[in-house]
């Protein structure tokens, strides 16, 4: 989270000056452009993040532990689709929910956005599964913040929010 307020921070000051006659769209525009990363492999960095977050679907269907202990980071920090605020190990525990059998668990309608070594993805979660003998189907719609560093993208933040009706899950 101190990333994300330092790289903000940082944006703000890249922005150029503003004049009293700018309207507040063209402000929103001038930080946006300042802050959005320009670089020539953006689009080779825009399909790795969009392969973590199918590999991320793949790993929760499989129950992967491994998986996220090489790509979610050490002060990984998230929100489940019913508010419940869980760091890395909770995480793994709550995609290893013994009694739940995903049929199919899939990533869709992805979408990523860069900021210099940030990358904000977001996507829909489709499930279908059966929890304690009983078939359920939901679907998320999921927010993850991935950092780049030396190992590549790590995520650090997710957000969860189931989509109506509203069944029982581990996420």
């Amino acid at each position: 989270m101190k990333r994300v307020a330092i790289l903000f921070t940082i944006c703000l000051a890249l922005v150029p000056p503003m004049h009293p006659q700018d309207s507040p769209q063209e402000r929103r525009e001038a930080c946006m452009q300042a802050c959005m990363l320009e670089r020539p492999n953006a689009e080779l960095q825009r399909q790795e993040v969009i392969a973590l977050e199918k590999e991320t679907a793949r790993a929760i269907q499989l129950g992967d532990a491994t998986f996220f202990r090489r790509v979610y980071s050490d002060d990984f920090s998230g929100v489940l689709s019913r508010g419940q605020t869980v760091n890395k190990a909770s995480f793994i525990a709550a995609v290893q929910t013994p009694g739940i059998q995903y049929d199919s668990f899939t990533a869709s309608d992805i979408k990523v956005l860069l900021y210099r070594d940030v990358a904000v993805a977001t996507s829909t979660w489709s499930i279908r599964a059966v929890l304690n003998k009983e078939r359920i189907s939901s679907q998320m719609r999921v927010m993850h913040i991935y950092i780049y560093g030396p190992g590549g993208y790590h995520a650090v933040s997710t957000q969860t929010t189931l989509l109506p009706p509203f069944p029982q899950q581990p996420l």
